[in-house]
């Protein structure tokens, strides 16, 4: 057991939108708390992913600021001045050295992508691909509806349903998807309002344009080399720029998830 609970080592694999969420209520909670990322990392809605500091070396996400660290050595200088460090590390190796007391596969890649139960003394994995009690103590239902949010100790989540979320009765119609192979570029920016049918961006010359009116929540990365149909940005229909900048609603219900696994295991 840890004690105190402050000293907890929490690595959290994956750094996008529902990771950062997570780990962000668990720093606010004051547990010591490390991020993993691949060499490139791919988000949407880039202002509130921890994976941006991959590129650009820190990045800061409604108040807290995550930082790239070269090994598992930068990771408690980098705690200790009150960042939040991401590694490269796709592969874990940081783990033997930082030994974490809890394992959070967050990477939210409807698969599992190499966890298992020994890696911590509590491994949880989020969403379709983990089946508690095998390959993971824990997993997190992310599925929206009744039941998001919800731990599960004994099988699987809900399967992958393939549908987004619904924003004022819009699903598919509010994502921007890569129409070809080719490198992204984008002809607007997140925060930008934009019309139902405008051109917001292209792939080698072929057009990506809005399903419907709203503003710009998320984007790829300029000149990123994508694939045909991978998710290129999302369009919110409620028309507030402030909710491009602020944790959402289901990544933060996740990161409370987090906290009650946690704190089930080792606040005893």
């Amino acid at each position: 057991m840890v004690s105190p609970l402050t000293d907890l080592r929490v690595l959290v694999r994956g750094a996008g939108e529902m990771a950062t969420g997570i780990a962000h209520r668990l720093v606010r909670s004051h547990l010591r708390v490390a991020l993993t990322e691949l060499p490139r990392p791919v988000a949407v809605r880039r202002r509130v992913s921890f994976c941006e500091a991959v590129w650009d070396g820190a990045c800061t996400v409604e108040g807290l600021t995550a930082r790239r660290v070269d090994g598992p050595d930068g990771i408690d200088p980098c705690l200790d001045a009150g960042d939040v460090p991401v590694s490269v590390d796709p592969g874990l190796a940081c783990r033997d050295a930082w030994q974490p007391h809890v394992l959070l596969d967050a990477a939210v890649a409807k698969r599992n992508l190499g966890t298992h139960r020994d890696m911590a003394e509590l491994v949880v994995g989020f969403g379709p691909g983990f089946t508690a009690g095998e390959d993971v103590d824990v997993v997190v239902e992310t599925n929206r509806g009744h039941d998001l949010g919800r731990l599960i100790f004994q099988g699987p989540p809900h399967p992958n349903t393939g549908v987004p979320g619904t924003t004022l009765g819009y699903t598919t119609e509010r994502v921007l998807r890569c129409p070809r192979d080719g490198v992204f570029d984008p002809v607007v920016a997140i925060g930008d309002a934009v019309q139902a049918g405008q051109v917001v961006a292209r792939v080698d010359g072929d057009e990506i344009r809005a399903g419907v009116s709203g503003v710009v929540r998320g984007l790829l990365r300029p000149g990123l080399a994508v694939t045909a149909g991978l998710k290129a940005g999302d369009v919110d229909p409620r028309g507030d720029p402030a909710l491009c900048s602020t944790i959402s609603e289901k990544a933060r219900a996740l990161g409370g998830s987090a906290l009650e696994a946690i704190l089930m295991r080792f606040n005893r």
